[in-house]
């Protein structure tokens, strides 16, 4: 007993000064406090204690069994499984990867989109990337995930627009636990849908073969090994748990050559086919010259040729990441202890360090980031390193100090794909007391500090100042051999002015095989990127019984129950580049990664009130009301009020009735607030004035085409990618958004295991933080009926000195704003059901299944400008948006003692790209996933675990618009793009 006191006493020593050494970091504790009845259970979505989970706004529930039987080791990926859930940042995105992974419910956005842990607020991701981060969820600590479907920002403030996802975790876990998974994907590579890829690499591998190849028939990659360790321990008297966790998880890359349906690019051959296209920043150079009209490129030596796209563009795919790796390291503790009735203290520490590369093709000269008005180069007609033909070839005349300006596309595939190595060191710290106030009433008092640091550097990528000092190239007279004019001495080695770079070495494009090792070395240049997030939270809350005060119905049982409080919060963005990020000098970038910085706070006041009208009443077995509501006072001078009624009738206690409407708000975040104005890309098949124009040519001439450049291939990107010119904007409002839902909830008696809900969702978002998206902006300048070279949206299109929108001068102004408006709508439909099979075992059963009435988006420019994505993808619809969505799942518990099967089937409805044209992509079809799974309790301490997601191996939908949004020809976020993928587990306790 003198043993167990001591320990007991250790125990709350090491709590309390676990409290003591956090108190300086402040957060919000969104939690509950700790139930005084023990039937009593946290509800996600309210702070007040209640004996049920049939809340007033639909939860969908994700056990630990379910992580598990899913085998997956990115929790995401699961969370994206859910009909609600819509594609965002994970380990398929390469090119724009933030590093992070978000979930995104409804798709209308991550960053609206709340997400906790137990009820207490995540902070931002990244510095780049405001939405919270997954990959700091030890998915072995979660107990359950909860994901709440509606607006709930009087309860958790701003931010759950769309909804709450929260993760909870064990927090009373005894003795020791050991995990390890092992998996991998395996894929047959024998794509033949429509418009078959593999027919297209072999027609292309035959003008093309150092570029074009199919992959091995069968692959096996994508490795992955987690390991965990838990240990818990509890004090003898019960009062106490520390419960500490450890893991490490190391998943390797897929890169897109070894799949069929990514290892080239595609491009539509015709209605039926796809041809594999590529890049024309090239492999030896394409070159257009702005004095002669030539487009010409290299196959041999050091002679020009006729560009001819199907032969010599550079196929990008294969050596893209189709999968990132990455490597994580997590640990930390959860502790509570209880000193007496009046207070319990509690803590919860958590720290993950995190590292991933994404790759994307080598970089190069892009067609701009020259010194010429047209980002091209100004190339000396005595440049030594071109041969008469060629300086004839691009329009040298043999004028004495004549230049010629040349928009160049060459391809760094000497030196290699670009990679941006990103590392997260995230660590978060939680610290509280909550206990009983009087009889019937608690008080909750927490304070949370969250801090991720950011260290990026972004390898293999070229200086645009470097690559035009490299091609600047004269004869050294000190040496007699072609030098970079920039490293020649003006006047020899002992005069006094020294050159302007003597280590330039000349960059020799001109002839095959020229690219030298150090003129690599010059030319390449890393870019770096550090910066932190930091919030810190305070909050004080109080829940009591108001029947202890006589508040109670006199036709119910049950008083009215209170929550109400105040916090304080502080979120603050950092985000430091070095000069050549800041100054957009890496070619490879599209224009400049700027430094940011900024904080804001604000300061709630909340409270609910749950009132059980009636109780055990004929016709009411329940009725009862939900109030909610928050003041909020920004720092950036403005105030919100968020409120929220519910309401639940139960007829009969096998029917409930329920339904909500909330306000909820959004306020803009540091990054929308403060970035500062930069150049980015956006995804377009197609310049309007291109070479298939849709718009007149008075029209294009009106907005700054040169009337001979109208309808050629010049205004349209080889890449599909054109600027914009984005920025921050100071004085932006929040968002304000309409919630509604309205639902059943059905467990007849007579059906044993049987319960059913379905619930109407309605969301409308209004003064949008967004911008307007450049193809709206494109559409509403050139649309005939109302075309005026002098309204807002052709104001926004700045085109460059030839017309274009992808080369230096040329954009479309994008800054944040408060546009229009954001709806959805839909049903979800969810259904369980578990039954005896007699000597056979039991069978269990779930359904979830989402309904996708709207989605649609009003960039307030007009009527015209409103389009709606159910249905749709691609464009400004990002995504695929499907109309329907579910999973089924079943379990079975053998007669074998310990051993259960779980089969799951995933459909995803079709898509259609929008438009009219007749294209082999037109319409992607509906997706039908399997997965089988299995657990066998070999002992009492040893549980096994093994399964096979998409068991059939199916292909992903393809297409060649899934631009940048996308990933190898497919949407890796929402298709399951690598093939089958077999994992296997134990799991030992001791």
């Amino acid at each position: 007993m003198k043993q167990d006191n001591q320990r007991d006493r250790l125990f709350a020593t090491t709590i309390l000064a676990s409290l003591a050494l956090a108190m300086p970091a402040y957060a919000q504790q969104a939690e509950e406090p700790a139930a005084t009845d023990t039937d009593t259970i946290i509800v996600t979505g309210s702070r007040i204690p209640q004996a049920n989970l049939l809340t007033t706004s639909p939860v969908t529930q994700i056990t630990s069994d379910n992580i598990t039987s899913t085998g997956v080791t990115k929790i995401e990926d699961l969370i994206n499984s859910l009909p609600q859930a819509f594609a965002a940042q994970d380990s398929s995105v390469s090119n724009g990867a933030t590093g992070t992974a978000t979930v995104n419910l409804r798709g209308i956005g991550a960053d609206r989109t709340l997400v906790l842990i137990d009820g207490r607020r995540m902070g931002f991701g990244s510095p780049n990337d405001t939405a919270a981060d997954l990959n700091q969820i030890p998915a072995a600590l979660v107990e359950r995930v909860d994901v709440l479907t509606g607006g709930a920002s009087a309860v958790y403030g701003s931010d759950a627009v769309a909804g709450v996802v929260n993760f909870v975790m064990k927090d009373d876990f005894e003795g020791l636990r050991l995990d390890g998974q092992y998996s991998f994907y395996q894929h047959k590579n024998d794509h033949d849908e429509p418009g078959n890829i593999r027919t297209a690499i072999g027609n292309s591998a035959v003008a093309n073969p150092n570029q074009f190849r199919l992959p091995d028939e069968n692959v096996i990659d994508g490795y992955s090994k987690e390991i965990t360790a838990l240990l818990g321990a509890s004090t003898s008297d019960g009062k106490g748990n520390v419960t500490a966790y450890a893991t490490f998880r190391n998943n390797d890359a897929i890169s897109q050559a070894n799949r069929d349906y990514s290892a080239c690019s595609i491009g539509v051959l015709n209605a039926t086919s796809f041809a594999c296209g590529g890049s024309s920043t090239n492999a030896t150079g394409r070159f257009l010259s702005l004095d002669s009209g030539a487009n010409v490129t290299i196959l041999s030596g050091n002679t020009f040729v006729p560009y001819v796209g199907a032969r010599d563009a550079y196929n990008f795919g294969p050596i893209n990441y189709f999968q990132r790796p990455d490597e994580r390291y997590s640990f930390g503790a959860i502790g509570h202890y209880e000193l007496n009735e009046h207070a319990e203290v509690f803590t919860q520490l958590m720290f993950t360090d995190y590292s991933t590369v994404a790759q994307i093709a080598g970089s190069g000269a892009f067609f701009g980031g020259g010194n010429s008005a047209n980002g091209g180069y100004n190339v000396s007609c005595t440049n030594p390193l071109l041969s008469a033909a060629q300086l004839t070839t691009l329009g040298c005349t043999g004028a004495p100090g004549q230049t010629v300006e040349v928009l160049i596309g060459r391809r760094n595939v000497e030196g290699g794909g670009r990679q941006d190595d990103l590392g997260y060191t995230a660590y978060r710290g939680v610290v509280g007391v909550r206990g009983l106030i009087v009889e019937g009433w608690n008080y909750d008092l927490a304070a949370q500090y969250s801090k991720v640091a950011l260290s990026r550097t972004y390898l293999n990528d070229f200086s645009n100042v470097r690559i035009g000092r490299a091609l600047d190239v004269q004869i050294d007279p000190s040496t007699g051999q072609p030098a970079c004019v920039a490293a020649i001495d003006p006047d020899g080695p002992t005069g006094p002015i020294a050159p302007i770079d003597a280590g330039c070495v000349p960059y020799n494009i001109w002839t095959t095989g020229g690219v030298t090792q150090a003129a690599l070395n010059y030319v390449s240049i890393p870019g770096q990127q550090r910066g932190r997030t930091i919030q810190q939270v305070v909050t004080g809350s109080i829940t009591g019984d108001l029947g202890t005060i006589g508040l109670k119905s006199p036709f119910s049982e049950t008083p009215f129950q209170t929550a109400f409080g105040v916090e304080y919060r502080a979120d603050e963005l950092v985000a430091i580049s070095d000069t050549t990020f800041e100054t957009g000098d890496l070619s490879g970038q599209g224009g400049p990664t700027q430094s940011v910085r900024g904080k804001t706070d604000v300061v709630d006041f909340f409270g609910e009130l749950q009132m059980p009208l009636l109780e055990g009443k004929p016709g009411a077995e329940l009725l009862q009301v939900d109030l909610s509501y928050r003041y909020s006072d920004y720092s950036g001078g403005f105030t919100t009020d968020t409120y929220g009624v519910g309401g639940t009738w139960a007829p009969v206690s096998a029917l409930r009735i329920r339904g909500s409407y909330q306000r909820a708000v959004r306020a803009p975040n540091v990054l929308e607030l403060f970035s500062p104005q930069g150049l980015n890309l956006f995804d377009a098949d197609f310049d309007p004035c291109g070479l298939t124009p849709t718009a007149t040519l008075a029209q294009c001439v009106a907005t700054g085409v040169p009337a001979a450049n109208y309808g050629t291939a010049i205004l349209d990107s080889p890449a599909g990618q054109y600027n914009t010119l984005q920025s921050g904007t100071a004085g932006l409002q929040p968002e304000e958004a309409d919630t509604f839902t309205v639902g059943i909830v059905f467990a007849p008696s007579f059906v044993s295991g049987f319960n059913f809900s379905v619930d109407y969702f309605d969301i409308e978002v209004a003064n949008l933080v967004s911008t307007i998206d450049p193809l709206v902006t494109l559409d509403q300048c050139y649309e005939a009926a109302v075309f005026n070279a002098a309204s807002a949206a052709c104001q926004r299109i700045q085109r460059s000195n030839i017309g274009t929108l992808w080369t230096a001068g040329g954009f479309i102004r994008e800054p944040n704003t408060n546009i229009g408006s954001l709806k959805t709508s839909g049903v979800d439909v969810s259904a369980n059901y578990s039954f005896d099979i007699g000597a056979a075992g039991g069978v269990a059963l779930n359904f979830v299944g989402t309904w996708l009435e709207k989605l649609e988006t009003d960039p307030g420019v007009g009527p015209t400008a409103i389009y709606d994505c159910v249905g749709i993808y691609a464009n400004a619809c990002g995504v695929p948006n499907p109309e329907w969505r579910h999973t089924f799942r079943a379990g079975w518990t053998t007669p074998i003692e310990g051993l259960e099967f779980i089969g799951t089937w995933r459909y995803f409805g079709e898509v259609t790209l929008g438009t009219g044209a007749a294209r082999p992509d037109q319409t992607l079809d509906a997706e039908n996933y399997f997965d089988f799974a299995g657990y066998w309790q070999a002992k009492d301490n040893v549980r096994v675990r093994f399964g096979v997601n998409n068991v059939l191996d199916d292909d992903p939908q393809i297409s060649a618009s899934v631009g940048t949004t996308g990933n190898g020809n497919t949407y890796p976020q929402t298709y399951d793009a690598f093939g089958r993928y077999f994992f296997a587990g134990v799991q030992l306790d001791f």
